[in-house]
């Protein structure tokens, strides 16, 4: 199966908002816009490339680039004048992922779910204004080809993981989250919003979100999240392709399946699932 090009491919790449912009660094944040260019689908870049989609002048991105290649950060492509992501990131991301104890928690039950149900079930923390994969478990005899998988980014207004994340935060840190989401969208708001404001009253109500078709077309999936010990917000999610998994499936088998799989886990590290409020 060809992977679905990423709606967020060619957008520009905005910066997590912060309370204070006294006390960032600017060419420290355009160096992290930098490295979150490149993406899974978009593994290979080059200076005019980085400079569209960051939106950076020219000048600066030969500049910032060079840095990251001094640092290991970024590496050349072997096969032509363009760059991709450097070893230093990867070890990095090692530390990151080790330091997650709730991974090796979840994995197990979330293994058993994706080969009780023949579905992709993922584990995933925000990352800016998209949802990034840190655990990906599957049917080992699947027949279709993984479209996520760790590292993956999905965007969160219009995916039910994103959807999940937004729910369990608390009122004031959600307006401001979905203030950035609409200045993220521009025009294309008037037509997420309503999808969106439906999903976070299904969550209220019923301690879960859905996206049915509304980030990959012939996907479906819900989405529940997932509070840790220390206030942090994660969503678990489970779905599939829309013909085998139909929104009477997710609401009636998948998503309680999910949430015991999230109320496991949530056991086991001391943190939480939001409840339902209907």
């Amino acid at each position: 199966m060809t992977s679905t090009p990423n709606p967020l491919a060619d957008r520009p790449v905005v910066p997590d908002p912060v309370d204070s912009r006294s006390e960032t660094v600017s060419a420290l944040e355009r160096g992290l816009s930098v490295l979150r260019c490149f993406a899974a689908e978009r593994p290979v870049l080059g200076y005019a490339d980085i400079a569209r989609i960051t939106g950076i002048p020219r000048p600066t991105v030969n500049r910032l680039v060079a840095t990251l290649l001094a640092n290991g950060m970024l590496k050349p492509d072997p096969l032509s004048d363009r760059f991709t992501l450097g070893p230093a990131v990867l070890s990095l991301a090692q530390v990151f992922l080790g330091s997650l104890d709730v991974r090796a928690v979840a994995r197990p039950p979330m293994q058993a779910m994706a080969e009780e149900t023949q579905a992709s079930v993922y584990l995933a923390v925000r990352d800016g204004l998209d949802m990034v994969m840190i655990e990906a478990c599957r049917p080992r005899f699947s027949i279709l080809a993984p479209r996520l998988d760790v590292g993956s980014r999905v965007p969160m207004a219009v995916s039910a993981l994103g959807r999940a994340y937004i729910a369990a935060l608390a009122a004031e840190e959600k307006n401001q989250l979905l203030d950035s989401l609409r200045l993220l969208r521009g025009p294309e708001w008037a037509s997420i919003e309503p999808g969106l404001t439906r999903a976070l009253d299904e969550a209220r109500r019923l301690g879960y979100s859905t996206s049915l078709g509304e980030f990959y077309r012939e996907i479906s999936s819900v989405s529940v999240p997932l509070v840790g010990p220390g206030g942090e917000v994660m969503a678990l999610n489970c779905g599939g392709a829309g013909f085998v998994f139909t929104e009477d499936k997710l609401r009636g088998e998948i998503a309680p399946r999910l949430r015991a799989v999230a109320e496991k886990v949530a056991a086991e590290i001391g943190g939480r699932v939001p409840p339902a409020q209907a």
